[in-house]
């Protein structure tokens, strides 16, 4: 287990320090990056799959509603589900086919539930719905970029899964002093953003300029680790004045939203609240790329890039179309499930360890990897060492959540800033007790995530209750007086009621006349 670095300890790149002053980030791992086995891979287009599981869910916020029902048949990039709020995004057909079910199936998600989910059988055509580029992005108003960017179902796509809209319309109600495009792959073993800058940087590039125009900010920076020279260079070979490419220390976890904050300006945004409170807005690289393709070419998200490690045959980066089962993928790769063997969807460090093959990739999945499968550590009481609070990139303190949220004090937790964490694992990859810390958080959002949906629902009703019993007093106080209201439509006469509206609308033209007409 390597050491955590001392609080304040930082390797600034004294090339970049001359353009930007770096800035450290409290806590934090120094780890194995295992990233050269599929990092210089060129990657590979995954073939169509025989069913596609495209989930209503992909992204924080309410899930999309769907637009069709079993049987229709569908074209590439089709709305299939339309956003359902200002927090949503629409889903599109992933490639031509037929819809043939509506229902139930697992998806990746911490608890392993099931989720409403279209499927949709290919018909192997390939066949693009009707789609058009935006001309001259730089000469349209950002709002219609804004609009653009929500038709096309564009997330962030570094794990998150926020509507990518959302921060960008959120930018334009606030003045937004610094863009930040996130190249910061610091989870080891992961590469898929590393091979698409190599692969794809005009795209990059492109789409960071097209982001800072929609949210019409004063600087706009692109950021990768110093441990990513070919991507670097890539980017180097692109960029103008306009942009600042900048080289950030390999650090776990760098790369997290507030992390790069503090690195490259030295602020922080404050608890609960984002960053566009300090006047940043930040998206990841591959959401800069699907911005390009969705303004060039009209298309939306339908495919994206995975990082297919561990003990497989063959290690590489698919090009991988939304919906695609994992079983696929995997066998792609020349593996066969085995029991001996694991499946973590994320990375090692917050990645979920699944159990069912046939859960489909989606917009934030951005790695596969198959571990062995060892027996789990036996966890132990908490001896109060105090590392996880030294390593804890967010200055919590894991000991004190792990005794409420065990205890299941959820207020206490919260008060705590329980929500403050990122779920990094800093804390439970150094704890000697061997306890899972981040899986005790994870439970305790999602109970109180559950409890507050149960609170709504239960003051939607009680309102809904109170203004029905509202109105029936409101009845009956009419029926005793003997008045009448609109909602009376049998005791209302009609006749009086016309000529009534009659003599008004001539009262009206009487009052519009000229006094020499």
């Amino acid at each position: 287990m390597p050491p955590p670095l001392p609080r304040g300890l930082y390797f600034n790149d004294p090339v970049q320090a001359m353009t930007r002053a770096l800035h450290s980030f409290p806590g934090g791992l120094l780890l194995e990056p295992q990233k050269e086995i599929t990092d210089r891979k060129m990657s590979i287009l995954h073939p169509l799959p025989e069913r596609m599981f495209l989930p209503l869910q992909q992204h924080i916020g309410l899930p999309a509603e769907p637009k069709v029902t079993a049987g229709d048949k569908v074209l590439k990039g089709q709305v299939i589900a339309q956003a359902n709020g200002y927090v949503s995004v629409p889903v599109h057909a992933s490639t031509s086919g037929k819809i043939t079910d509506i229902g139930m199936y697992p998806t990746p998600n911490p608890l392993g539930e099931k989720a409403l989910c279209i499927v949709l059988e290919p018909d192997g055509e390939d066949a693009w719905f009707e789609i058009k580029p935006t001309e001259k992005y730089d000469t349209v108003e950002p709002e219609q970029l804004q609009r653009l960017i929500r038709d096309c179902g564009i997330i962030g796509l570094g794990g998150a899964g926020f509507p990518a809209h959302v921060k960008l319309m959120e930018g334009v109600d606030n003045a937004v002093d610094t863009l930040i495009i996130n190249g910061v792959e610091c989870e080891p073993q992961i590469t898929c953003d590393a091979r698409l800058i190599q692969e794809k940087a005009d795209y990059i590039v492109s789409g960071a300029r097209m982001i800072r125009h929609a949210v019409q900010a004063g600087h706009c920076v692109i950021a990768v680790e110093d441990d990513m020279p070919a991507a670097y260079e890539a980017l180097a070979a692109l960029v103008d004045d306009d942009l600042e490419l900048v080289r950030v220390p390999t650090r776990y976890p760098a790369g997290g939203e507030k992390q790069l904050i503090k690195t490259l300006t030295g602020k922080e945004a404050p608890s609960g609240g984002l960053p566009i409170h300090i006047g940043i807005v930040i998206h990841n690289v591959a959401t800069a790329a699907a911005v390009f393709r969705a303004v060039t070419r009209g298309e939306p998200i339908v495919s994206r890039y995975v990082t297919v490690t561990g003990r497989v045959n063959n290690p590489i980066n698919l090009q991988v179309l939304i919906g695609t089962p994992v079983k696929d993928c995997l066998e792609t790769c020349g593996y066969e499930h085995r029991e001996e063997n694991k499946v973590i969807i994320g990375g090692p460090m917050m990645g979920v360890h699944v159990t069912n093959l046939n859960m489909p990739v989606i917009k934030t999945t951005n790695c596969i990897i198959i571990e062995e499968n060892t027996a789990p550590l036996k966890e132990m009481p908490c001896i109060r060492c105090g590392n996880c609070a030294d390593v804890c990139p967010a200055e919590l303190l894991p000991q004190q959540l792990y005794w409420h949220t065990k205890a299941g004090e959820l207020d206490a937790a919260k008060k705590y800033h329980l929500f403050d964490c990122i779920e990094c694992g800093c804390c439970a990859y150094v704890c000697p007790s061997q306890i899972p810390l981040v899986h005790y958080y994870r439970q305790a959002k999602s109970q109180i995530a559950a409890e507050e949906k149960r609170s709504r629902g239960a003051d939607l009703a009680r309102s809904r209750f109170m203004q029905k019993n509202n109105r029936l007093k409101n009845e009956a106080a009419g029926e005793e007086t003997g008045e009448t209201g609109p909602a009376d439509d049998g005791k209302v006469d009609k006749k009086a009621y016309v000529k009534a509206a009659i003599e008004r609308s001539k009262a009206r033209r009487q009052d519009r006349k000229a006094p020499d007409d």
